[in-house]
């Protein structure tokens, strides 16, 4: 079973640069006309950009320098991306960005999560802060780099979700170890679950009431 949750780590890993990959390309505004260049360096730095924090902060070799597999796959889904971008429209671009970047943070999250939990590093409190880093980190650099209002500057439910994923993945990493594999899955879904009611719904979190 622990050898089918690091085959699942890697699975999650990959299909989360993917997903962050596309929507780095999808984020950049009709008025700022970006070359093909521009854009495949965008998808690589926000694929990469939370597990490389995660891993500077947990002082172990960056995951993509050890397997230059993430940077190819980064590439080439950003490439992909550019090319069929012209067919969406920009109405449609925003909603499968929001949903791709929901589920790309809820692999990002629990994958991260778990690989912390095996350092045992801060338990249980670390393992749950970087994978939040982790899944949000990329989306926060994709927003800035493409003048974007970060999702997590806006009302919507973003970072909670994937909060929430990784503590429960933490509970089950402390409290049922042995089903770990299935364990991920449910939170992962979970995750993403509630992220994407949030985007259907427009559910949002308490803020400040704004005053003349």
């Amino acid at each position: 079973m622990d050898m089918d949750w690091h085959r699942l780590s890697d699975v999650l890993a990959m299909a989360a640069t993917v997903a962050f990959a596309v929507t780095a390309v999808l984020a950049i505004r009709a008025d700022r006309p970006v070359d093909i260049f521009g854009a495949t360096v965008l998808g690589l730095i926000t694929a990469v950009g939370g597990g490389t924090i995660r891993d500077v902060v947990v002082d172990v070799p960056v995951f993509w320098v050890q397997d230059l597999s993430y940077v190819w796959v980064a590439v080439g889904a950003s490439l992909a991306a550019f090319v069929v971008r012209s067919v969406f429209s920009q109405r449609h671009i925003a909603s499968l960005m929001d949903y791709l970047d929901g589920f790309g943070a809820a692999m990002f999250g629990i994958q991260a999560t778990g690989k912390v939990w095996d350092l045992g590093m801060g338990l249980p409190a670390v393992p749950v802060i970087l994978g939040v880093t982790t899944a949000i980190g990329g989306g926060l650099i994709r927003d800035m780099l493409a003048g974007r209002t970060t999702l997590l500057m806006r009302p919507e439910l973003y970072a909670v979700p994937v909060l929430l994923g990784c503590i429960l993945f933490t509970l089950v990493l402390a409290y049922f170890p042995e089903h770990r594999f299935y364990g991920s899955l449910l939170c992962l879904l979970l995750s993403f679950g509630l992220r994407a009611a949030a985007i259907h719904w427009k559910l949002q979190m308490p803020g400040f009431t704004q005053t003349k």
